[in-house]
């Protein structure tokens, strides 16, 4: 937790909400584990929205309040009686609360409906399978009988990608039971698993490899997204996800072999070679399509050796331009990449070294003095992984481009500060929402050439909401580009207007030419831009290729991916 403040400190919700209020489900994470900001972040809050410590000292729309709704289901007994015997009676819920429970994922759409007990959309009935058997007699019984099927896992999606639209309909959970290692492979450098296996669980088995499977060394998968600890594989697969270090590892597309899946028109099971000219790559097309063309049941994903250690670098730079330049130039370079890489923008600087107390102490005018300047500054952070060899050429060819672009190196205790928070943010953003401040995300992918334009163009819309934070970073990078993400901070607890701000930020996002998400998919979010991101043309092709799997529209219908249309979404 953060150190006590000096002056006023605010009260904030540290106690575990009732299990059975709409705090409960919108809250992220551990129950009983919550963060607040550090006080210097506090008071860039108060100076950034002309607020006084007594507009501190209420709380609005906290989600305490018990989830206390009956909704009918949509489903006959008849349909529920036949639902439930594929399953079993153990593995299906008509629980209110439940219901509503998996109604929602993580987007702050989702949560400002949970703070106000806004319901909508709930499942007509939730079932629990043991088995890919149990799934094909769920889509086989759903599809002949008009009724929709959508897949809850982590329940992390910030895009509304598993919010079942449409009644009479099924949520399928896979994170209850379908979440076993099916097989490990040593020889291959693979491992089998049902897409219900969390993140934290998938690590744990690989690391203790020799424990588990009596192999020689210790393993990785190499997938942390900020969501790690509350996200599962069947999510990385079928949105595209990255981790936060996929610029060594790569991204979900580059991890998977091999997928099966349960579609309305029979099994859909690739083979696991590493490369194959055997026409397009089904692995991909099955890949990104959010539960719209089948429901994955497999996936073999590689594992790489566990780094016993990982050297750690950072680097201050005069501008913005200057970090830029050096992660290309490093990118390109052709001696290696780095494993965790990321530059935070001027705006991302400056919020930083309010919270770590730089603004107002004596190295600030240090800094300064060297050309290191606040509004112009940036900082670089990152490490390596992989053979030790490996790692130290990657370092020692950073310092190298960084030293020609003016890199103050502050060495590796800034990153190992950035390390222990890096998968704690999100409680972060539920502490300070108690005080309507909102604290939400977007992210694309750009070319470096086009870098530049994004990055002010998505910024002067954001900053067009009176008085906004906006800070962007680099954290995936590749030779030919990279992604920026953006971080917003705006007052409000209207979520009509959240909405329509929201919608003017993928607009513009879709407007500057960067692709829409780089690893949070699409869903029925990011749906209405879809078209205009990826043109006409190839939407068609996803389009076609619904039909062909899911000719009844069965799967994740309501607007997933713009494959259909639905009122509130479009």
């Amino acid at each position: 937790m953060s150190k006590p403040y000096k002056d006023f400190e605010p009260k904030w919700i540290t106690q575990a909400p009732d299990k059975k209020s709409f705090r409960s489900i919108m809250k992220w994470g551990d129950p009983a584990r919550y963060k607040a900001p550090k006080e210097g972040l506090y008071k860039l809050i108060k100076q950034q929205f002309n607020l006084t410590d007594d507009d501190f000292k209420e709380m609005v729309d906290t989600g305490e309040q018990i989830v206390d709704v009956h909704v009918e289901s949509a489903l006959t007994k008849e349909q529920i009686d036949a639902i439930v015997a594929i399953v079993g009676e153990e593995n299906a819920s008509l629980d209110d609360f439940e219901r509503v429970r998996l109604a929602y994922g993580k987007t702050m759409i989702d949560i400002m409906r949970l703070r106000k007990g806004i319901v909508e959309n709930v499942p007509d009935i939730v079932v629990y399978p043991h088995t890919t058997e149990q799934i094909e007699g769920i889509v086989k019984y759903a599809d002949a009988n008009g009724i929709k099927v959508y897949v809850h896992a982590g329940g992390s999606s910030v895009t509304r990608g598993t919010e079942p639209m449409i009644s009479p309909n099924i949520m399928i959970d896979i994170s209850k039971n379908f979440n076993k290692v099916i097989a490990f492979n040593e020889v291959n450098s693979t491992i089998t698993v049902q897409p219900g296996i969390s993140g934290p669980d998938l690590e744990k088995i690989l690391n203790n490899a020799p424990e588990n499977f009596g192999t020689t060394k210790r393993y990785t998968c190499g997938h942390f997204p900020q969501s790690f600890e509350y996200s599962c594989v069947g999510g990385w697969v079928v949105t595209r996800g990255s981790g936060q270090n996929s610029t060594y590892y790569g991204c979900a597309a580059d991890l998977v072999l091999k997928q099966e899946y349960v579609t309305p028109i029979g099994r859909i099971v690739t083979d696991n070679a590493p490369r194959k000219a055997t026409g397009p790559d089904i692995n991909q097309i099955m890949m990104g399509s959010e539960g719209c063309f089948g429901i994955l049941t497999e996936v073999t994903l590689k594992v790489f050796t566990l780094s016993k250690k990982h050297r750690k670098f950072s680097f201050m730079f005069p501008t913005w331009e200057d970090g830029m330049a050096v992660m290309r130039e490093v990118m390109q370079g052709e001696f290696g990449h780095p494993s965790a890489f990321r530059l935070s923008d001027a705006e991302e600087t400056d919020m930083m070294s309010h919270m770590y107390g730089i603004i107002g102490s004596p190295l600030e005018p240090l800094l300064a003095a060297k050309g290191y300047k606040q509004h112009s500054r940036c900082l670089l952070l990152g490490f390596t992984d992989g053979e030790d060899g490996y790692q130290k050429n990657v370092v020692k060819n950073i310092k190298k481009i960084a030293r020609k672009y003016h890199g103050l190196y502050l060495t590796g205790y800034v990153t190992t500060s950035w390390e222990h928070g890096r998968f704690s943010d999100p409680y972060l953003r539920d502490t300070i929402q108690d005080y309507g401040i909102i604290i939400d995300t977007l992210e694309c992918a750009v070319n470096w050439d086009n870098m530049p334009k994004v990055h002010d163009e998505v910024r002067e819309v954001v900053k067009a909401w009176p008085n906004a934070i906006c800070t962007c970073h680099i954290s995936h990078s590749y030779p030919n580009g990279a992604n920026l993400y953006f971080i917003f901070i705006i007052k409000t607890t209207d979520l009509d207007a959240f909405k329509k701000y929201h919608s003017s930020i993928l607009e513009a996002i879709m407007k500057s030419g960067a692709a829409l998400s780089h690893h949070h998919g699409i869903g029925k979010l990011f749906a209405p831009y879809l078209e205009g991101s990826i043109g006409t043309p190839s939407l068609d092709v996803l389009k076609t290729l619904k039909k062909h799997f899911d000719p009844n529209n069965t799967l994740n219908p309501g607007g997933t991916l713009a494959l259909d249309e639905h009122p509130a979404n479009f």
